[in-house]
């Protein structure tokens, strides 16, 4: 069943909302309900109302940590209707969708994306598939920071020397050496693609257990940082940020101390905020939010997207110099306090013909 635009008038998703089965509150519907014979599925939910209807593609994973009541009741109130895509089934005979919200992996879903952005251009794809492919490798990820050489009277944004190893663990030490890389070094997984094992880590403190590590993969200097990072989460024009606890700083004699290589699953995670911790005030104090609005802003026109966080650091020392250290496609927003409120936001500026603000 296609859903004509004109014809939506109240909503209610039911179960996993996948398909052709989501209950959808008609205008036939509507004509009962004048006679009052109320179809129970209309109760609460705004009518007369043109829809933003959302398609959505996510892993079941991504459902449970973004789609969350709170994230779809406030949404209902606003007159969004999240609706399941079915992958089974073509795209094109889904819908009408007024935005396309996916985060799913594979060359066919990419050519599937392609082709169904050209055949309907009304369509808001958040975000276009080639451009997702630039936040997949480390190689091609901070280019665009590096590129953008944003400095001004706020800070410097930098991202910290790195050098990619695609083969041949045996050579590391010997290809650190030739581009000078200092000790420790971060080892992160080539390949960034959501995946458990592509937020792995590891810290090599000398130039013997380099040859332990796993290429395909990138080497960054570790830069002291005093064990906090910085999430800056993007939705569109909108930023936030948020403290989480990170690797503790390494002085030179642990370094000497503590020779091989130390492997953590993940760095950063919802258990692990610092915004309510009793910290320096020099490590605490968020970046200046007008270089952070400069760097979002240069990010979102060189990447070609609207969603997406970056791990951004201080170093240890210093007030103003930073290093962007990592950027994530469509992260974990169901972490970032508000998220409700801003995606919502976000989602009908993007349709702004139905969604205009009442003026004060």
């Amino acid at each position: 069943m296609r859903l004509e635009q004109d014809e939506i008038v109240a909503f209610k998703t039911v179960g996993d909302g996948g398909g052709e089965g989501d209950d959808v509150y008609r205008k036939e519907e509507k004509e009962e309900e004048e006679k009052g014979a109320v179809s129970p599925i209309a109760v609460g939910f705004p009518l007369m109302r043109k829809l933003v209807v959302v398609g959505y593609a996510l892993t079941s994973k991504k459902i449970k940590s973004f789609l969350q009541p709170k994230l779809e009741g406030f949404a209902r109130n606003k007159g969004i209707l999240f609706v399941a895509i079915d992958q089974n089934r073509p795209l094109s005979d889904q819908g009408p969708f007024d935005i396309v919200l996916h985060k799913q992996t594979g060359r066919e879903w990419r050519q599937i994306l392609e082709e169904y952005r050209r055949t309907h251009p009304e369509v808001t794809v958040l975000d276009p598939p080639d451009a997702i492919q630039h936040l997949n490798n480390r190689q091609s990820m901070l280019q665009c920071v590096a590129d953008m050489n944003l400095s001004n009277s706020y800070g410097k944004v930098d991202i910290p020397r790195q050098l990619v190893v695609k083969k041949d663990a045996s050579s590391i030490p010997d290809a650190v050496t030739k581009a000078g890389l200092m000790l420790p070094l971060v080892a992160k997984p080539l390949i960034a693609d959501g995946s458990a094992k592509s937020h792995e880590l590891s810290l090599a403190f000398d130039q013997h257990s380099l040859r332990k590590l796993e290429p395909p993969l990138v080497l960054q200097e570790f830069v002291n940082h005093g064990g906090v990072m910085f999430k800056v989460y993007v939705v569109g024009e909108a930023i936030k940020v948020v403290r989480r606890f990170s690797l503790p700083d390494v002085c030179k004699r642990e370094i000497a101390n503590n020779p091989g290589v130390f492997r953590f699953p993940r760095v950063s995670s919802a258990a692990a905020s610092a915004d309510e911790a009793d910290l320096d005030p020099g490590v605490a104090e968020l970046p200046p939010c007008l270089l952070l609005e400069k760097l979002a802003k240069g990010l979102r026109r060189h990447l070609g997207l609207q969603l997406f966080n970056l791990d951004v650091i201080r170093e240890h020392g210093t007030r103003d110099k930073f290093y962007v250290i990592d950027i994530n496609y469509f992260p974990g927003y169901g972490k970032m306090p508000e998220y409700e409120y801003i995606f919502t936001d976000f989602l009908l500026s993007l349709v702004p013909s139905r969604y205009k603000k009442k003026s004060c």
